[in-house]
């Protein structure tokens, strides 16, 4: 059955039903029931160029991939991707991605302004002063930012974790359990999520009575090699009273090198060393899959995925009309990582065997 068909039986104008179809607000909920009952019952399917000219809309969002020497496949991406593609699936939208350089990115949300080829974009990995807002607005093209920039602040919607909080929450853990060494391996700190996480490693140690120069921090991205690399030089002529106790880590793959390099080293979690991980729960590394279960500050990146998609197509299509800030908390899970720094824990006594008996 084609659109006109449709049309026919239902008694409905060919815009009525796509509007319907594509869940436009000012079609009213029993219509648009209706509308979709039909569809399914008599296998219709929108063809997606008859739907643009209906409703003027491309029944697409985008994104600009960045591409280039420096730039690796990162498996968070792939798993907020996972959540997106599944929502748009079930809300017959399509995924248009359009691979550019750094360099030459301005050019690419131009080309996606001026053909029309997708009715808004969502922006990631934002930067500290991140000039694709201001640039999203001159070209009237509707977006939704992953994460939020430190400028500019405000006026322009976004979701995000709460990333300062997450990690104020891990260091601050670590301080109750007497650690005063710590380390952070950070991802990089162009990158706003990065400064946010390091505010919160901070702050805690601020009400801890601590300066921040006790902190020894190092930003990287965020992947096996750098957190064995940076693990390694941690330790690199360190002996046990100077050395750090409390490890925290960006990123679960990040933390795949700090377990080499401390089973490397010969030091053992948390006997040794505590490590506490940002986990995005990837169904592939599992903070119980470690030989010791890893402490984590836990979020979904794939439901992040799924929420950005159905918040996008409500700007879309009118239903989000103020720029809305969305900010999700972040769990603390406390698994087998961490304990009491080695200074704090007490020795284990053996009894004698005359107590024994």
């Amino acid at each position: 059955m084609n659109l006109k068909q449709l049309s026919q039986l239902l008694d409905l104008s060919q815009t009525t039903i796509s509007r319907a179809l594509n869940g436009y607000p000012e079609v009213n909920e029993k219509t648009r029931l209706r509308v979709l009952e039909a569809a399914q019952s008599h296998g219709y399917k929108p063809n997606s160029n008859a739907r643009k000219l209906a409703t003027g809309k491309a029944g697409s969002i985008g994104y600009v991939l960045p591409v280039g020497r420096n730039v690796d496949l990162d498996p968070h991406f792939v798993e907020f991707l996972s959540g997106l593609g599944e929502h748009a699936l079930s809300h017959e939208i399509d995924l248009s991605l359009t691979p550019a350089p750094y360099e030459r990115e301005t050019e690419a949300y131009g080309r996606i302004a001026a053909s029309r080829s997708v009715d808004g974009v969502y922006l990631s990995s934002m930067r500290n002063d991140d000039q694709r807002i201001a640039l999203m607005k001159k070209l009237g093209v509707p977006f939704l930012a992953h994460g939020r920039a430190l400028k500019p602040a405000d006026g322009y919607a976004f979701m995000d974790i709460d990333n300062e909080g997450a990690f104020h929450d891990a260091t601050r853990l670590l301080l109750q359990l007497g650690h005063r060494r710590l380390a952070f391996i950070n991802g990089d700190t162009d990158f706003s999520f990065a400064v946010h996480r390091l505010n919160g490693v901070k702050r805690a140690m601020t009400a801890f009575g601590l300066t921040p120069d006790a902190l020894v921090a190092h930003s990287a991205a965020m992947n096996e090699e750098n957190g064995y690399n940076l693990t390694m030089s941690l330790f690199a002529g360190c002996d046990a009273s100077t050395r750090p106790t409390g490890i925290l880590s960006a990123s679960m793959f990040t933390t795949l090198g700090i377990v080499r390099a401390l089973n490397q080293l010969g030091l053992r979690m948390p006997d040794d060393v505590s490590v506490i991980s940002h986990d995005d729960v990837f169904p592939f590394l599992k903070p119980e899959s470690f030989s010791v279960q890893q402490t984590t500050t836990r979020s979904s990146i794939r439901a992040a995925g799924a929420r950005i998609c159905a918040r996008l197509v409500d700007i879309i299509s009118g239903v989000e009309r103020e720029p809305v800030q969305e900010i999700w908390p972040v769990e603390l899970i406390v698994r087998a990582s961490t304990g009491p720094a080695p200074a704090e824990r007490k020795p284990v006594r053996s009894r004698s065997p005359q107590a024994a008996e």
